[in-house]
């Protein structure tokens, strides 16, 4: 018995402790959790701040509370906190040298927040991929391809590289190219370009749309059109006038030159 006392008053301390850090750790989570969704909820209601940076933000509230916690966990344990900084920085220090690429995405993730060359909902080229943008996170920018693939770029790659944000504005310029028949008149298909145009919606007046012969090439007279419209309507757009100016030349008598292959027999 009395060495079973003094067990329980040697083991007992520790459990209890092993129980409240386990309590600790748990509401922690929670709570760590709870406020980074509301720190990203809060920004989602304000217009005025970008969701890519209410998530970065929310993504470092969590990871700050659960720092809080694990020290408060440690001390549980007697394990002070000006001690627990001091093993902190040696292992920062170990752990940079072994996880420089790591910390090169983290550092990375921080300047794609501050200067922003893409967001959330834009559709950009990163690092050779092109995509939506999902989420920026501390370490990694995650993409979805239009035929919804999950790309994930590493931060450092990402800001390492050229990046192309075909969202950035609010107008683009959409490039067709018609070939047509050296026998056909160019001037009325280029009218006939036209009409098409201006019969879409999304075609705007400003800037001007431009029509010229471009390119005279092995089987045809090339006429490029140059239309701005919407973004969001660029896809749209340029799909539609291929139909259209394919019918309209159709019908208009005005012929699309294709390769043909000629069968040459040799006698004897």
């Amino acid at each position: 018995m009395d060495q079973v006392s003094e067990m329980a008053m040697g083991y007992g301390p520790i459990v209890f402790n092993a129980i409240k850090a386990l309590i600790i750790l748990i509401v922690g989570w929670i709570v760590a959790g709870a406020v980074s969704g509301l720190v990203r909820k809060n920004v989602a209601a304000n217009p005025r701040i970008d969701d890519t940076i209410g998530n970065f933000a929310a993504a470092i509230v969590k990871w700050v509370i659960l720092l809080m916690v694990l020290i408060a966990v440690l001390g549980l344990f007697g394990i002070e906190a000006t001690s627990l900084v001091a093993v902190m920085g040696a292992a920062t220090l170990a752990i940079g040298l072994a996880l420089q690429g790591t910390l090169s995405d983290l550092a990375a993730g921080f300047m794609l927040i501050i200067f922003r060359p893409y967001k959330n909902g834009q559709f950009v080229d990163v690092a050779g991929t092109a995509g939506t943008v999902v989420d920026i996170n501390l370490f990694v920018t995650e993409l979805v391809t239009p035929d919804n693939v999950q790309i994930i770029i590493p931060n450092g790659q990402a800001w390492g590289a050229i990046i192309t944000n075909y969202s950035h504005h609010k107008t683009r310029r959409c490039d067709l190219t018609f070939g047509i028949d050296y026998g056909d008149d160019a001037d009325k298909a280029m009218k006939i370009i036209e009409d098409v145009a201006k019969a879409d919606g999304r075609v705007l007046d400003t800037p001007e749309p431009w029509f010229r012969v471009t390119n005279l090439g092995d089987s045809s007279v090339d006429i490029t059109a140059r239309l701005w419209c919407n973004t969001a309507d660029y896809w749209n757009l340029k799909f539609a006038m291929t139909k259209a100016v394919k019918e309209a030349f159709d019908k208009d008598g005005i012929s699309i030159p294709y390769p043909h292959s000629v069968e040459i027999q040799k006698e004897g």
